[in-house]
This record gives structure tokens, sequence and C-alpha cells, in this order.
């Protein structure tokens, strides 16, 4: 993917939105002229409107580029939506079922090869970043990675019959926020978090 040229859309959408917007429809508090946000555990800062990031915690103070796109593309959009609390996987978002396999390969394999055989490890990392356990599978958590966006991961481990396998589910008013694409950026994004947290 060309996340320069995705960046230079992104970033022109959100010189375009008002603060007004962005503070009234994302959730997220506004100092000034910036807006301060959490994500996946790192603190950070948008400068509006010239979307540039703050962040200490990030090495050389530098965000990478696929994350940026995310936050922007979270940023601009103005949904009154609100989360069902019921779940779709990844092929149900519109689209979804034509990229679940570069989905599968980029978030869900991931996931059940990092933590297949350490659910304890994936327990503990999921509420590091306030992570809620959900009784699906042999462990499930549900993580609130933007104020409206909640991304669940599912582990079953392998037994006599079945190796260990995985899913990645998404908030039935998912499609209303970010594209589906964004899901797959996401959900790679959430897991890697996670593997580092667990220090595997």
């Amino acid at each position: 993917m060309n996340y320069s040229a995705a960046y230079e859309v992104a970033l022109e959408k959100f010189r375009q939105a008002t603060l007004k917007d962005i503070g009234e429809y994302s959730g997220y508090p506004l100092e000034d002229n910036r807006i301060k946000i959490v994500f996946l555990g790192q603190k950070m800062e948008v400068e509006h409107p010239s979307g540039r990031f703050y962040c200490d915690q990030a090495p050389n103070g530098e965000i990478p580029l696929p994350t940026q796109i995310l936050v922007l593309h979270y940023l601009v959009n103005r949904s009154p939506a609100m989360q069902t609390g019921q779940l779709i996987s990844y092929k149900e978002l519109p689209g979804g079922s034509i990229y679940i396999e570069p989905f599968t390969k980029r978030a869900i394999n991931p996931l059940v090869k990092f933590f297949g055989a350490q659910k304890e490890k994936f327990l503990e990392a999921a509420k590091a970043l306030g992570g809620e356990p959900i009784a699906l599978g042999d462990a499930g958590v549900t993580l609130q990675v933007f104020p409206k966006i909640s991304v669940t991961l599912v582990i079953w481990e392998a037994d006599d019959e079945f190796p260990a396998s995985g899913n990645i589910l998404f908030d039935t008013s998912a499609s209303t926020f970010l594209a589906t694409e964004d899901y797959a950026v996401l959900a790679s994004q959430v897991v890697f978090t996670l593997k580092k947290l667990a220090k595997l």
C-alpha cells in the first residue's frame, strides 16, 4: 500500500474538518488547537489544522505513518452512530469477504502464532491496554481502541483434534466509522502491540 499517498489524502481531509466537529464526533478531549489521544497505550496529541503529531513515548517522537493515517481517518469521521455491542467478523464488513485472506494473513495468523499456546500472556497484555475479558473461545478480550471503535480478539487453544485458532471481531457499527481496509491495518497493529507487551 502507498502510505504516503493515503496520508496526504487523510491530512487534507483533516485540515478541512473543524475542531468543533472533531470534538463533537470523535469523543476525544480538545486543548486549545490540539486533540488529546490515547491509542493502544500511547498518549499523543494532534495539532489542528496542521495535522502534526506529538508523542513523547514514540521512538524519536515519530508516530508510524499507518498509525497517523488511522487516527486522521477516525478524527474526520462525522458519524453520530454508537456501538451496538453486537459482533461481526471482518468478512461481514463491506467488501470484507474479498479481503479476508490478506486480513487473515496480516492479523489472525499472527494472533494465533503469538498467543495460540500462551493465553495467559495474551490476557495479561490485553489487560495492560485496558482490555475487558469476554466469554468467547478459550480466551477473549475486547479492546476500546478509539472512543467509538472496539476490537475483540478470540483464541481457541489446540487440542487432540484441532490446532490452535483465533478470530478478530468488530462491532456491527464499525463500518460507519472507518473503511474496511482501515480495520485490517488496525487489527494488525493491535496484535503486534499485544505481542510487544507480552515480550514474545
